[in-house]
């Protein structure tokens, strides 16, 4: 008989490796490198399709399905697709368990059959949550299961409206011999389901487990298999939770749906803006920024605050902004505006739980800072731009709807780079190209 050949596959990255190694040169893991088995495959040199001009592929706009949430809806650009693949990732309690069962709830209500497996918690379990959250469709169908051929068989004989799985990493197939939660078997077990649902256009979603820095768990390969990748963020213990949507295909990507959970489960919030800023004081620290990464900006509160050293090296913490930004904007400060803060601790806060990457936030994070060392507020103001080293405030994308959003909600006054520069009635627009010329306007 035929000895199978075996081989280590690192559980971070799904880099392969003929022998055991202690670290893995990918992405330099310790002891990640599980040994699985090596499968033979039939060869097939057969295409599947034959090459076409690509005009005669442009079909029409597909067919959106509602999942009962406007917001979501708005976010994902129109609502689900046919045969869409949605992986929705995040912290453990974070309540995603509880957004699928009510969005599975108010889909069989509009679409009829949903089907709702369960790897990770028992029928009773279900039902108890459930019963909180008042989820009384007869359309909803759960199955505790975790076997993937198993999974598929029912999908086949039930063909239902919507499939909801929590969570991949518990699935398993028999063709491998690895344990759940593996990189072959989470590779595999996606990609057959994805298979299944796109065969039958049923729309899917997956709940995907993070590691300790946050990340979604496993292979890298399972956010480009799927079409959609949602994260579901905020802190467990606070009543907001954000949904960013990080990829789409169907869509635009940066867009973000905004929830409060409550006792009978989540509540969509119809105007982020404005759940953002509700409890906003003027004081001084406090700048407006409308922040966008998809169609649609949403205004939010960057708080700064500065007070003396306690200790001899200064403190600089930030929450849902990059440290090492910070660092580059104090020394820009420094140099060209000349605030000072070498003996002062710092301290940046997005409120709201949002975590913001783009560099448009430069100049509302400096601005807010020299407010907060100057000790004078900032009232009425909407301020973007990204900040270079030498001080000059570059453009950024969507400049017009930025400035429209805080319009919307009463802000008469914008600062911007003037690379940014428009003709808005109702608005009055500072286009600043250094930093100096945007402490003038404000201290």
């Amino acid at each position: 008989m035929k000895k199978s050949k075996s081989f280590f596959v690192c559980q971070e990255c799904g880099y392969s490796s003929p022998k055991w190694l202690g670290r893995c040169p990918s992405c330099g893991s310790w002891n990640s490198l599980v040994e699985e088995l090596e499968l033979p495959k039939a060869p097939s040199n057969k295409p599947s399709q034959t090459p076409k001009p690509i005009l005669s592929w442009i079909e029409e706009l597909p067919h959106r399905l509602s999942t009962g949430f406007s917001n979501l809806d708005e976010a994902l650009g129109g609502g689900l697709v046919k045969g869409q693949v949605i992986l929705l990732a995040g912290e453990p309690g974070i309540g995603k368990s509880t957004l699928l069962l009510q969005l599975s709830d108010k889909f069989s209500k509009s679409y009829g059959k949903v089907l709702y497996i369960s790897g990770e918690e028992s029928p009773s379990q279900i039902g108890m949550r459930a019963k909180r959250l008042k989820v009384s469709s007869e359309d909803l169908l759960t199955l505790p299961e975790t076997n993937l051929e198993a999974l598929i068989e029912v999908v086949k004989r039930e063909e239902p409206s919507l499939l909801v799985v929590d969570s991949i990493q518990t699935l398993y197939s028999l063709e491998l011999q690895s344990s759940p939660g593996s990189v072959a078997q989470v590779r595999e077990c996606a990609y057959k389901l994805s298979e299944a649902c796109k065969a039958l256009d049923i729309p899917l979603f997956l709940v995907g487990q993070v590691n300790k820095e946050g990340l979604l768990a496993g292979p890298k390969v399972l956010e480009h298999l799927v079409d959609t990748v949602l994260y579901f963020e905020g802190e467990r213990f606070n009543f907001y939770r954000v949904i960013k949507i990080v990829k789409n295909r169907f869509g635009a990507s940066g867009n973000v749906a905004v929830f409060k959970m409550s006792n009978y489960g989540l509540e969509e919030v119809p105007e982020p803006s404005a759940f953002f800023l509700q409890e906003r004081v003027i004081s001084p620290g406090s700048v407006v920024f409308p922040h966008t990464e998809g169609s649609k900006p949403v205004l939010l509160e960057v708080q700064a605050l500065t007070i003396q050293a306690l200790y001899t090296t200064p403190q600089r913490r930030t929450q849902g902004f990059d440290p090492n930004r910070l660092s580059l904007i104090l020394a820009v400060l420094e140099k060209e505006a000349k605030t000072f803060t070498r003996d002062k601790d710092v301290f940046v806060n997005l409120v709201g739980g949002v975590r913001v990457e783009e560099p448009a936030i430069d100049l509302a994070v400096a601005l807010a800072i020299v407010s907060s060392v100057k000790d004078k507020p900032i009232e009425d103001f909407v301020i973007f731009g990204e900040l270079g080293l030498s001080g000059e405030v570059r453009a950024v994308h969507f400049a017009e709807e930025r400035i429209k959003e805080g319009l919307r909600f009463g802000y008469k006054k914008a600062i911007v780079p003037r690379g940014c520069a428009l003709e808005l009635e109702d608005i009055e627009l500072f286009s600043i190209k250094h930093i100096k010329e945007a402490i003038e306007i404000l201290i």
